[in-house]
């Protein structure tokens, strides 16, 4: 018995290479949210496995009416199950290949979990920050920026010096982004800068513990200013750092505001 013929295939038409008559080129074009497995280097247990939601973009031509969007989610789909941060390179090399551009760039920005002990008891929690990897391919030269988020607290210099009683604090958050000559850790960074405010935060204290915490903060005031300020002076001291820009904002807790400060700087 004869199996029946194969229909023919009607040719797809590709829209997105068809001429773009206005001219305009498109700095970045591409896919944004999109949640994928990764590894990343844990200074205490050597890998830690996340959830990264990525941004995958490239450069479109003026002559491309658009971009193949789906190119973007084959590229990371064949660096299997689970993403590693040395792949970013090679990413960004397939996406400026596959779809034809001269740019590429990519965000992964995952939370990052540490153990921290109590000040006082030892109690051990899990803290979770947020990282972000940020790396873009342009002529041949790849920038490569690391990003924490770290939640912290201040206490009020100036309600410490002219309450009678206590002093109003906060917790603030700080994003602290660098580029380096040399691997840095992301548990160095977010150490450099909990030792900038006021009060680092913990996800378990007992009752001695939020004594001393108190305690600390209400010992070392520090405005906004001086936040961004302290992780400054502390980044220049670190040779692998060769740029940075920490933001500082702290969520007021007397304010119907926030109050903000930023700092940027290339070393020479």
């Amino acid at each position: 018995m004869q199996s029946a013929p194969m229909k023919q295939l009607t040719p797809l038409s590709d829209t997105q290479s068809q001429r773009d008559e206005r001219r305009i080129p498109i700095d970045r074009v591409g896919v944004r949210a999109l949640r994928y497995p990764m590894q990343i280097r844990d200074k205490a247990r050597e890998v830690q496995h996340t959830i990264a939601t990525s941004t995958l973009t490239v450069d479109l031509p003026h002559h491309f009416k658009g971009t193949h969007m789906s190119r973007f989610v084959e590229v990371l789909n064949e660096f299997g199950p689970e993403l590693h941060v040395d792949n970013i390179h090679t990413i960004l090399r397939e996406l400026t290949q596959r779809l034809h551009s001269v740019s590429a760039h990519v965000d992964f920005e995952f939370p990052y979990f540490l153990t921290k002990k109590a000040p006082v008891t030892g109690s051990p929690g899990m803290m979770d920050y947020t990282a972000r990897f940020s790396a873009t391919l342009e002529k041949d030269v790849i920038d490569f920026v690391v990003t924490v988020i770290v939640p912290v607290t201040t206490l009020c210099p100036c309600s410490k010096a002219i309450s009678v009683h206590g002093a109003h604090n906060q917790r603030g958050q700080v994003t602290f982004s660098v580029r380096f000559s040399e691997p840095i850790w992301i548990e160095d960074l977010i150490r450099l800068v909990e030792e900038s405010a006021s009060s680092e935060l913990y996800s378990l204290l007992k009752r001695p513990d939020e004594k001393a915490v108190t305690e600390r903060a209400y010992e070392n005031p520090v405005f906004v200013e001086d936040l961004v300020r302290n992780i400054a002076l502390r980044s220049n001291a670190v040779p692998e750092i060769t740029w940075y820009r920490v933001e500082a904002e702290n969520f007021e807790s007397i304010h119907n505001h926030n109050a903000y400060a930023l700092i940027e700087h290339r070393k020479e």
